[in-house]
């Protein structure tokens, strides 16, 4: 196999398959299967080998039965982001107009906590329900999000770990297997994925992000999922908030009828595509007008209010955002010149966010709630000498390290730059 694939040949479906169960089972080596990696790194896979390698990753291990949930399920993923809170919004407005939303979730490695670390900011929230009290709640009020739970897809876990050493983390069959093998074991119907493309993503160009969505809406249908890829934005953090509980904070201002725009834009564009794939609305235009409608009327809102209390969370929190975690110190950082945002490294802003507590450096770090980061000058914005860009909200008087990183993300410039596009593209 190994030889096939280093010579650039196709390897069949039983191959794969082979592959796949022996190193998950221990009886093929690390060497040969870094070797086969790196093969595949340089030669790439066609369609039909990377569905078969997402299908074989997919039985691996244990697959969630969603069946006793009523309706078609959809299900939606991020390749993350900064300030990537689209979920918060998406869930209810989805759950609002009666389409199942039945989303596993894990916890952050990197900037900022993961989905489920920002749902415990919110007192009591408890992510570790049991299966039946999970398919309860989404019959009931169409939204439930848990930890993954169960060994899905382990062959993935211990082929990322593997390529993760071994310099192959970035092959666009490989990354596409990965996240799909973990949606397609998770039990949905169809899936929607918000493909980010830009400095705060992983795909930093837009032709490495097309390349991955049209694989993983290719793996979607090869494998009878009907899938849809937003292609979004993420050359500055989204939405103003980067943290845990600022960015709970700022999804549920959305959900009472706040306008920021991007994070508003979006977060209606991908329930669109979700409650079109649902077969809800039979058009994309009718789905947008009739979601838009349900943000304004407060019927997303009150969705989200019953989905934060049936999972024990603290609903006070959600009706007096004052009562959410908040740091001790809020540091502003000021601009040192006239001028508009030209760039802001999005990156940069979710390192700086990490230094202050809010994500993970090695998985044992413990997350805390209240710090983050609040951009107030975005791309496009005009900015005068001493006016704030950012503030800082730390345990800390002092985050000297936060400070000059976030400094370092922006750049600006005396002429106003071009706008900012926000989707890209979709690849049905």
């Amino acid at each position: 196999m190994i030889q096939k694939k280093r010579n650039g040949e196709e390897l069949t479906g039983e191959e794969i398959q082979f592959f796949v169960k022996g190193y998950t089972e221990g009886s093929i080596p690390d060497y040969q299967a870094s070797a086969l990696m790196m093969a595949i790194y340089f030669r790439g896979m066609n369609e039909k080998e990377t569905a078969t390698l997402t299908q074989a990753m997919v039985d691996s291990g244990e697959t969630i039965d969603l069946s006793a949930i009523e309706g078609h399920i959809v299900d939606k993923h991020s390749t993350g982001g900064v300030g990537d809170k689209v979920t918060f919004i998406v869930g209810p407005l989805v759950a609002s107009v009666g389409v199942p939303v039945a989303k596993m979730s894990g916890r952050g490695l990197g900037h900022t906590g993961g989905t489920l670390d920002k749902l415990e900011s919110i007192e009591g929230f408890n992510i570790e329900i049991s299966k039946d009290v999970f398919v309860n709640n989404v019959n009931t009020n169409k939204l439930a999000v848990a930890g993954q739970t169960g060994n899905l897809a382990p062959a993935d876990k211990k082929l990322y770990a593997l390529r993760d050493v071994t310099a192959t983390v970035d092959s666009i069959p490989l990354i596409a297997g990965s996240i799909m093998s973990k949606k397609l074991a998770s039990g949905a119907d169809s899936i929607v994925l918000d493909v980010k493309t830009g400095s705060g993503a992983f795909m930093k160009t837009l032709e490495e992000s097309e390349a991955l969505a049209k694989e993983m809406v290719n793996i979607g249908k090869n494998l009878g999922k009907n899938t849809v890829a937003v292609i979004s934005d993420m050359n500055q953090p989204l939405g103003y908030e980067v943290g845990n509980a600022n960015e709970i904070k700022e999804a549920v201002e959305i959900l009472q009828g706040k306008n920021v725009k991007d994070l508003r834009r979006l977060s209606l564009e991908i329930a669109s595509h979700m409650t079109v794939l649902a077969e809800v609305f039979s058009s994309y235009e009718e789905a947008y007008e009739a979601l838009e409608a349900n943000l304004e009327n407060g019927k997303a809102f009150e969705a989200f209010r019953s989905f934060v209390s049936a999972q024990g969370g603290n609903v006070e929190m959600i009706d007096d955002l004052t009562k959410l975690p908040k740091a001790d110190y809020h540091i502003e950082v000021k601009a040192e010149q006239d001028g508009y945002v030209a760039e802001i490294d999005a990156e940069s802003i979710g390192v700086a966010a990490m230094y202050l507590g809010a994500g993970r450096a090695t998985k044992d770090d413990v997350i805390n709630h209240g710090v983050g980061i609040t951009l107030k000058k975005k791309i496009g914005d005009t900015v005068k000498a001493g006016e704030t860009l950012v503030v800082l909200h730390s345990e800390k008087e002092t985050a000297n390290d936060s400070r000059d990183k976030v400094k370092a993300a922006y750049t600006i410039i005396e002429n106003a730059p071009t706008d900012t596009t926000l989707i890209h593209k979709v690849i049905k």
